[in-house]
């Protein structure tokens, strides 16, 4: 078989696999000289798909590398940076991905298909377990993070052949399209822990709101969110409320509470936003005692 037909067979399989209705297709080129973009983007649905592999295959020659992704809210979940092992504990844990992408030498993307639509919260939230639980990139875990296209070749410099000058293909491993075992356990436990984060935020942000009579002509947190001086960047917010409440005799948990009022969901899993939250409670007490 040729190049070429094996192209269209990877795509095509990858795409029957995914089973979306629209496709989002990123040609990404990282060295793009002037005047050329570095992200080209289209929508297209399977069959313009198929007839634009041609075109694709030009522009994977030129150095662009091809991405896929459903367009919109869909529902698959996209694992990236993963081990043949992770892939072997998956299936063993009942979570057999629906499509397995060898990206480069012994790195695997894997794409596993739930039972129904994933929301936004939830397809991020569930994305983000998945990467945790196989050792996945939790970077890349989120609603709609694009996979590469197997089928064309992986053109990141590192990857190139020194003798030959050549990339190596994205190959197609697994594309049996199914629901995985796990999925309605796994989302139940999905959605408890995003409802007990809804609640948690909640409870925190009714303890910031509060009023706290030894310390109450003191400035809240949000007078500082509305403080143009700090543009509001919600990092440099933290760290000077913090440094002037803990100044004012705020606690530790007070101050907290504070700073967890707004969403940190963006910092990562419940640990490293544990993390960030002490760490800026932690600059805030050395700024104080320096100031003494």
């Amino acid at each position: 078989m040729s190049g070429s037909n094996r192209t269209v067979e990877a795509v095509q399989r990858q795409v029957e696999a995914m089973t979306a209705d629209l496709f989002e297709v990123g040609l990404f080129k990282p060295d793009a000289q002037e005047g050329e973009a570095i992200m080209v983007p289209r929508m297209w649905d399977s069959d313009s798909l198929a007839r634009s592999i041609p075109w694709l295959r030009h522009q994977n020659r030129d150095g662009r590398n091809i991405y896929i992704r459903p367009k919109g809210e869909h529902d698959l979940s996209l694992i990236d940076d993963l081990t043949r092992d992770a892939i072997a504990q998956m299936k063993l844990a009942g979570f057999s991905p629906a499509l397995v992408v060898e990206t480069s030498p012994s790195n695997f993307q894997a794409w596993l298909k739930h039972p129904e639509k994933l929301d936004k919260e939830m397809g991020t939230a569930a994305a983000r377990a998945l990467a945790e639980r196989f050792g996945g990139d939790t970077g890349a875990a989120d609603w709609r993070h694009f996979g590469r296209l197997s089928g064309f070749t992986n053109r990141k410099q590192k990857y190139c052949d020194p003798a030959t000058g050549l990339y190596p293909f994205v190959k197609l491993v697994e594309a049996g399209g199914a629901v995985y075992p796990e999925a309605e356990r796994f989302l139940t436990e999905v959605r408890q822990r995003i409802e007990d984060r809804h609640r948690e935020r909640e409870r925190r942000a009714s303890c910031a709101s509060a009023p706290i009579p030894r310390v109450s002509q003191t400035k809240s947190i949000d007078a500082f969110r509305g403080d143009l001086r700090y543009g509001g960047d919600g990092t440099r917010i933290d760290l000077a409320y913090a440094v002037y409440a803990i100044a004012h005799g705020h606690t530790e948990g007070e101050v907290e509470a504070a700073i967890r009022s707004r969403d940190l969901s963006h910092k990562g899993s419940e640990r490293r936003q544990q993390d960030y939250v002490q760490r800026t409670i932690k600059k805030a007490l050395a700024a104080t005692e320096r100031s003494r």
